[in-house]
């Protein structure tokens, strides 16, 4: 079986967050407090807690800080919580990584996972897809793809959690102009590091005419453009005994009729056509 195309070039994202600076990573303090409103709706106290992120500093909690790399720095069943902050849409191999953080995990510890949805960038994606396309007559890849909550729900399941829980929240930023997006971007050390990138520099026009499309769709009341950031939050335990399981198919005790105070309506036998 062949061996599918790597997505990200992983040097490439290296260098690109070894340039990111302090002030453009707010939606990775947004990350942060939303794990710990989460965390604090659970009524269990963690003691052995991971981290996976790029950007240890961010996270001053008593935890052990994990770089995203394809193979994570995570014993076997060493921790009650693993958190993954904002990079698993980089990896090659997603459900790798969910895998390898359920692992870590002690029955019945707790994963919480947050990454950028396919809703991320919406407007920057269309108008440079339109402007390349229009200028030099083709398309190059230029801002990563990202999962669907439902999708990313099921890779919960594929990877062997219980009680699997995908949502998301969206933030909307906004710019002076079409410079300030890419230049923040790139501090956020969330440029282009697709394996599949234009490997030569893009011309001049494509970006201008990309910045044109993106004022005239995408401009507030104030003139400031408006990006979307959607962020997907996964959550999952390791399998326990004592967790709550679906009742077997004719076990209900009620029924759904009583429970909801209507009157049931059978449905005709029917025979199968043929």
């Amino acid at each position: 079986m062949q061996t599918p195309p790597l997505l990200t070039d992983r040097q490439a994202l290296t260098r690109n967050r070894e340039r990111a600076e302090r002030a453009a990573l707010f939606l990775h303090d947004e990350v942060a407090l939303e794990a710990q409103e989460r965390l604090a709706e659970v009524n269990r106290a963690f003691t052995d807690v991971a981290v996976v992120t790029p950007f240890a500093d961010l996270w001053p909690m008593a935890a052990r800080k994990v770089a995203d790399d394809e193979v994570l720095d995570l014993p076997p069943g060493g921790h009650d919580l693993v958190i993954h902050a904002l990079c698993l849409h980089w990896a090659n191999d997603p459900v790798g990584q969910l895998v390898q953080c359920r692992r870590a995990l002690r029955a019945d510890g707790l994963f919480l996972g947050f990454l950028f949805g396919g809703q991320t960038l919406a407007e920057l994606r269309a108008c440079l897809a339109q402007a390349e396309a229009e200028v030099t007559g083709g398309l190059s890849p230029r801002v990563l793809p990202m999962g669907e909550i439902r999708d990313l729900g099921a890779l919960l399941q594929r990877a062997g959690f219980a009680l699997p829980v995908a949502d998301s929240f969206t933030k909307t930023v906004s710019y002076g102009d079409f410079g300030a997006l890419l230049r923040d971007l790139r501090q956020m050390g969330e440029g282009n590091a697709l394996a599949a990138r234009l490997r030569r520099p893009t011309r001049r026009a494509v970006f201008a005419r990309a910045a044109e499309l993106y004022a005239e769709h995408h401009a507030l009341a104030d003139g400031r453009l408006s990006a979307t950031f959607e962020i997907i939050g996964l959550t999952g335990w390791a399998p326990h005994e004592s967790q709550q399981k679906p009742l077997r198919p004719g076990t209900a005790a009620q029924r759904l009729a009583d429970a909801l105070s209507v009157r049931e309506v059978r449905l005709p036998d029917t025979e199968p056509n043929g």
